[in-house]
C-alpha cells in the first residue's frame, strides 16, 4: 500500500532521517517504535504530505507520488491520528467528527439531526457511549480520542496511521480499539501503528519496524523478535531491568498522607489511600475508575462533598492546591502539555514556576538565580537540551516530563503525586524517570502514581491500590503485586467483597 524507499530530512542543517525504507501492506498491522527523536513523527508527516522530503521516493498504491499538502494524501486515502488531539473544544461531538462534511438535507442546509444520528452510530461502532451533542471541552481525554478516531472513520481509509492511539486511554477503550483495528484489517487497510507500548504490539502487530537517530535498524515479523530485542535495537544497547530495584522488604514507612471517605461528586464514592515515606504506591484500575478525580480531590484541585485529609498525621480542613503545595505536596498532571508546562515558556521558568519565591526579590524575577536552579536541575534530572533558556516546546516528551518532575521534585517535600508519568515518552526516558521516582522515594519522600500500564505498576510500585467506578477495590503489597491480581481488583463488581490480601501494612 505505501513504500517508502531512501527517504532523507534536514530541518536547519539538523538530519531528522537518513534514507529510511518503511513499507507497509494492505491488511496488515504494522508497528513503528524507537526512542523519541528516532523520526517516528518526521516519517508519519511525509507520509501524510505535512513534510516533503529532500531525497527518496514514495509510492502508494503501486504509483510514485509527491504530496504537496496534507489534503492530497487525505483525498487519496491516508489519514493521520495525531498524539496531540486537533479538536475544536467549544463544538459538538458530532460537529467535530463531520466538520468539512457536513451531512445536509436536500436544500443544501447542515442536517444537524442527522449529524448526531451518524455520530452516535459511528461512536457504537467504536463500543463508546458518548452524547453526540456534548460540547469536546466537557469531554474526558479518553473519549476526545475516540472522538478523533471516529473522525478518520468517517472518509474511506486505504492507510490509517495511529500516532500513540493508547497513551490516553487504556483497559476497555484499548481493546475495543484495537478491535475496530482488527475488523479495518480485515477490509484490506493497511494500518501504521506508531506506539512505546510494546505489550500492545506484541498483541496486534503483524510486523515492526526500528528506528534509532533517524535510521532504519530493522523489520521484522512479530514472532521473530522478543520484548527485550526489540529494546535493545531501540536504545542501541542491552537493557536487562527497565526498572530499578524495590525498597528492601522491612518495616512500612510512616503514613505522611492518608485520605478517608473521599468522595468527588460523580466519580468517585468514599475511597481511602495511604501514602507511606520512602515508598511508591500505586494507583491502578481502568480509565474511568476515579483514580485522577480521588488524586485531585486529595490536593484540592477537585471539590469533594465529604472526607477528610492528613498531611503529617496533621488534618487539613478545606484542602487546596496553594495549602497542599505549602505543606510540601506536588502534583505532575497526566496533561503535561495542557496544564503542566507553560509552553511558550523556557526551562528555567518552568522548573521554578511552583516556588516563585525562591526567585524573586523586590517583586521581580532574579533571572540569574532562576537560571542557577535550572542548570541544577538539568544536571540532577539529566534533561536534554541546550540549556536554561530552552524553550520546552521544542523538547522531546521525555525531556518535558522531566522538566515538570524537576519542578514538583523541588517543592514536594513530603508527597509526590504523578499522574501517567511516563505517558507518551520512550523506553529510554521511561528508564530515567523510573529511576528519578526510585531515587525520590529513597529520599523519604511518599511517591503516588498513578498508571494505566501495568507492567509499570508491578515493576515500580511497594504498594497498588485498585480502584473501580470510583470505589477501591482492594490493595496488593510485595509479592501479591501481579498484573492477574490487579485486573481482578479492577474488574470485579464494585459492591464484591475484595479478595483477602497477606503482608499488606496496617
Amino acid at each position: 500500500m505505501l513504500t517508502l524507499s531512501g527517504i532523507s530530512k534536514s530541518f536547519i542543517g539538523v538530519k531528522a532521517l537518513s534514507g529510511i525504507d518503511l513499507d507497509v501492506r494492505a491488511g496488515e498491522i504494522h508497528a513503528l517504535v524507537g526512542e523519541n527523536g528516532a523520526g517516528k513523527s518526521t516519517t508519519i508527516k511525509i507520509a501524510a504530505g505535512v513534510y516533503r522530503p529532500d531525497a527518496g521516493q514514495i509510492v502508494f498504491e503501486g504509483k510514485p507520488v509527491q504530496w504537496t499538502r496534507p489534503a492530497e494524501a487525505k483525498n487519496a486515502g491516508i489519514h493521520v491520528i495525531y498524539q496531540e488531539f486537533v479538536l475544536f473544544p467549544h463544538l459538538t461531538v458530532a460537529e467535530n467528527i463531520y466538520l468539512g462534511h457536513e451531512r445536509r438535507n436536500r436544500f443544501g442546509f447542515v442536517d444537524h439531526a442527522r449529524t448526531r444520528r451518524d455520530a452516535a452510530e459511528l461512536l457504537r461502532k467504536l463500543g463508546v457511549e458518548i452524547d453526540p451533542r456534548m460540547p469536546v471541552s466537557e469531554l474526558t481525554v479518553a473519549d476526545q480520542q475516540m472522538v478523533e478516531i471516529s473522525k478518520a472513520l468517517v472518509h474511506k481509509v486505504k492507510l490509517l496511521i495511529l500516532d500513540e492511539p493508547t497513551a490516553v486511554i487504556s483497559g476497555r477503550e484499548a481493546e475495543l480499539l484495537f478491535a475496530r483495528l482488527a475488523a479495518l484489517k480485515a477490509e484490506g487497510v493497511a494500518i501504521l501503528y506508531v506506539s512505546h507500548r510494546l505489550e500492545e504490539i506484541f498483541q496486534i502487530a503483524d510486523r515492526v519496524t526500528v528506528f534509532k537517530d533517524g535510521a532504519h535498524v530493522a523489520t521484522k515479523a512479530i514472532g521473530e523478535v522478543t520484548r527485550d530485542r526489540l529494546i535493545s535495537m531501540m536504545v542501541g544497547r542491552d537493557l536487562k531491568d527497565i526498572f530499578p530495584p524495590k525498597k528492601p522488604a522491612g518495616a512500612p514507612g510512616k503514613v505522611v498522607l492518608k485520605a478517608q471517605d473521599i468522595s468527588v461528586a460523580g466519580r468517585v464514592r468514599n475511597a481511602g489511600i495511604e501514602a507511606r515515606a520512602g515508598e511508591i504506591t500505586a494507583l491502578a484500575g481502568l480509565v474511568g475508575a476515579g483514580r485522577t478525580e480521588l488524586a485531585m480531590g486529595i490536593f484540592g484541585g477537585l471539590p469533594t462533598t465529604s472526607g477528610d485529609v492528613w498531611i503529617d498525621s496533621e488534618k487539613v480542613e478545606a484542602m487546596t492546591p496553594a495549602i497542599a503545595i505549602r505543606k510540601g505536596v506536588g502534583f505532575v498532571t497526566e496533561d503535561r502539555k495542557g496544564q503542566g508546562l507553560a509552553m511558550l515558556l523556557d526551562v528555567a521558568a518552568n522548573v521554578t514556576a511552583a516556588n516563585l519565591s525562591a526567585v524573586t526579590r523586590n517583586g521581580l524575577i532574579d533571572r540569574r538565580r532562576e537560571n542557577e536552579i535550572a542548570r541544577q536541575e538539568i544536571e540532577n534530572y539529566r534533561i536534554v537540551c541546550r540549556g536554561p533558556a530552552t524553550a520546552v516546546a521544542t523538547m522531546s516528551g521525555g525531556n518535558q516530563q522531566k522538566v515538570i518532575v524537576a519542578r514538583w521534585a523541588r517543592t514536594s517535600r513530603k508527597v509526590l503525586i504523578l499522574d501517567e508519568p511516563t505517558r507518551g515518552v520512550d523506553v529510554g526516558a521511561k528508564t530515567e524517570i523510573y529511576r528519578i521516582m526510585r531515587g525520590l522515594a529513597e529520599q523519604g519522600i511518599a511517591v503516588l502514581m498513578i498508571s494505566s500500564e501495568l507492567p509499570e505498576v508491578v515493576g515500580m510500585a511497594d504498594r497498588v491500590v485498585v480502584m473501580r467506578e470510583g470505589v477501591v477495590s482492594g490493595e496488593l503489597a510485595g509479592a501479591d503485586i501481579s498484573e492477574e491480581a490487579i485486573m481482578s481488583l479492577a474488574t470485579q463488581h464494585p459492591g464484591a467483597q475484595a479478595p483477602a490480601m497477606e503482608g499488606l501494612p496496617q
